[in-house]
């Protein structure tokens, strides 16, 4: 479970910088670009992507004190 996390939070932490970076016109060659909704939806992924993350590694600690 806490490798799952992690990879999935750092896959979204990925996804969400490219979004985000295409949204605000930065990274061009896509539908997503110059389209503030991307910025948004990139934003919020890149944030749940450091949850998940942060909450894998946590475990990982947690399991290595018991």
């Amino acid at each position: 479970m806490r490798i799952m996390l992690i990879v999935v939070g750092a896959l979204l932490m990925l996804v969400g910088i490219v979004w985000f970076l295409q949204g605000i016109n930065v990274l061009p060659g896509s539908f997503m670009t110059g389209q503030t909704q991307w910025a948004i939806y990139g934003g919020i992924a890149f944030l749940v992507g450091v949850f998940a993350f942060y909450r894998g590694r946590r475990m990982s600690r947690q399991s290595q004190r018991q």
